[in-house]
């Protein structure tokens, strides 16, 4: 047995800088765009191994062990979600069904920026609450680049995008997370989340549309974000507060959808955007192919659901695919456990991070069929074969998709290890220590420390199983509420998703803008520290400043 070692070098600066160093090299790397994704990748996997094993005193064994089981969770689930994403897309592509569908999307507006209010956020939402792991971006991705916008606006705006719906992604599944280790009602967590993200679902289209088209024209269109913004924040709140925190995002984007669409029927602007690229410098633009003129002929009924038969296909697989109950039934038949040798219940969580030394389970969960990428493979199987595509033509679109995919999902196997052996070795954990001794500003850092587990792990739902514990032990000794700061952990780290190494990989791979991460990363990077500030401020203000204290729950 191993206990995790939080200061390993006797002081607790000296401590975090050497745990910080292999997420910061990642991402100087990434971000030089002189080292490409999947280099730096394997360099910060080697170096963050010499990290924890000779200055936090893993056994090389288990460090070795622990980077192998990220590699393949890396590819399970999160690379099979974009492998299958993408090979959905090449199918709707080759079948002609894809041009249908910017057609149809045309037919509602051709302004570039409403386009991404109805796909980016809208679109991306129900996605984001039906799948989640990476699923929205490389749908939005992949569709937006189909619509002819520029690779940079395509992937960058659709990582910002993605950002208020994520504590409530996959039906709800990192409240769940976070409601499992911190022992707190999940329907309360759900509900002060639902107290502090509306506020961003109201901001965030609005920072969307001006990242792409600036202040004038974001103030030319500002009657459609607005409806955009209030048809899904106030749902949100309604549907999280009273309701429950599984259909949030569900309920909320179709709401935002219909209403933006309904709305366009009465209102559109005097001038239209059709600028597919990024205001200002947007070189990511030369480096598309002439694009053709968009048909503009109405689509005949049967053209129009015959552009929407795959993405509906998706949404009721998806739908069937994060409801607990079928993941319940299908996992009790269809899955192989692998707890690794030597690794799992090896290593002890320890205080303060843990109430008491608690053993940190390592096991290969390999839930075949519930894999949120099993069923767009299935989406797309059924798709294909509805559109006229035989099983020959589908496995060797496949093929062509894997050839595509490749560098990328090394990249993000790489990533993952990464994210696993952190979390493993207690690294992660002395970030979140550092983060904990902020004292009485330590609402804000908080939710900077939420923040700072998505970017390292990918996923709001690990950064709540890895810090929420954490948030609810400093929290009470602060005399601050637990449930506000479990719930901030949740809320701050939706904005570190637009910057974990992962999405940037999926980002870069659904419009096909291989070897261009830091390009991204430089975009979003700013985007991601204002907003998370921004929820930290507000986190704050619940924590200390009347009338905000009052929306907090008990």
């Amino acid at each position: 047995m191993w206990n995790q070692i939080y200061d390993p070098l006797g002081s607790p600066a000296l401590s975090t800088l050497a745990a910080a160093v292999p997420v910061v090299t990642l991402l100087v790397l990434i971000a030089s765009g002189k080292v490409k994704a999947h280099i730096a990748a394997i360099i910060a996997v080697i170096l963050t191994n010499l990290i924890t094993i000779f200055v936090f005193t893993m056994p090389a064994n288990m460090s070795l062990r622990a980077t192998f089981l990220g590699v393949v969770t890396g590819f399970f689930p999160i690379g099979w979600i974009v492998l299958n994403v993408i090979f959905l897309y090449q199918v709707t592509v080759s079948t002609g069904r894809f041009e249908l569908l910017k057609r149809a999307i045309g037919g509602v507006t051709e302004d570039r920026r409403l386009q991404l209010l109805l796909v980016a956020f809208s679109f991306g939402a129900f996605f984001e609450g039906a799948s989640g792991f990476g699923t929205p971006v490389a749908i939005t991705g992949a569709v937006l680049i189909g619509l002819g916008f520029s690779p940079l606006a395509a992937s960058g705006l659709s990582l910002i995008a993605n950002t208020a719906p994520v504590a409530y992604g996959a039906l709800g599944t990192p409240i769940q997370g976070l409601a499992s280790v911190t022992g707190l009602d999940p329907y309360i967590l759900g509900a002060m989340v639902g107290r502090q993200l509306p506020v961003f679902s109201l901001i965030v289209p609005f920072w969307v549309i001006w990242a792409f088209a600036g202040w004038k024209g974001m103030k030319d269109v500002w009657p459609a974000i607005l409806v955009t913004a209030i048809s899904f924040a106030v749902p949100q709140f309604l549907i999280s507060n009273y309701v429950n925190p599984w259909i949030v995002d569900i309920g909320a984007s179709l709401i935002s959808m219909g209403a933006l669409i309904l709305f366009l029927k009465v209102w559109q602007p005097r001038q239209l955007w059709l600028s597919p690229a990024l205001r200002g410098r947007d070189e990511s633009a030369a480096t598309m192919a002439a694009q053709k003129p968009l048909d503009r002929t109405p689509l005949t009924q049967a053209e129009l659901w015959g552009a929407l038969l795959p993405w509906i296909i998706v949404c009721v697989i998806m739908l069937i695919w994060g409801n607990g109950a079928f993941k319940s039934w299908a996992n009790s038949i269809f899955t192989w456990s692998y707890p690794v040798p030597e690794l799992d219940k090896l290593i002890n969580k320890m205080p303060p991070v843990a109430a008491k030394p608690t053993p940190e389970g390592a096991v290969f969960s390999f839930t075949y069929l519930t894999f949120t990428g099993t069923g767009m493979l299935i989406a797309a199987i059924i798709s294909g074969f509805l559109m006229g595509v035989g099983p020959g033509r589908l496995i060797a679109e496949y093929g062509r998709t894997i050839r595509l995919c490749a560098i990328s999902l090394i990249t993000i196997s790489a990533m993952l290890a990464i994210g696993t052996l952190t979390r493993l070795s207690g690294v992660d954990a002395t970030l979140g220590l550092a983060f904990a001794a902020t004292g009485v500003f330590y609402p804000f850092f908080g939710t900077l420390l939420g923040w700072l587990g998505v970017a390292l792990t990918g996923s709001d739902t690990a950064s709540n199983v890895l810090f929420g514990n954490l948030q609810k032990i400093t929290s009470e000794q602060l005399g601050l509420s637990p449930v506000l700061m479990a719930a901030a952990n949740s809320s701050g780290g939706v904005m570190g998703k637009m910057i974990d190494a992962q999405s940037i990989v999926v980002a870069s791979t659904a419009p096909n803008w291989y070897g261009h991460e830091s390009s991204i990363l430089r975009y979003v990077f700013l985007h991601s520290i204002v907003l998370a500030c921004l929820v930290g401020l507000f986190v704050t203000l619940q924590a200390y400043v009347y009338p905000f204290t009052a929306m907090v729950l008990k």
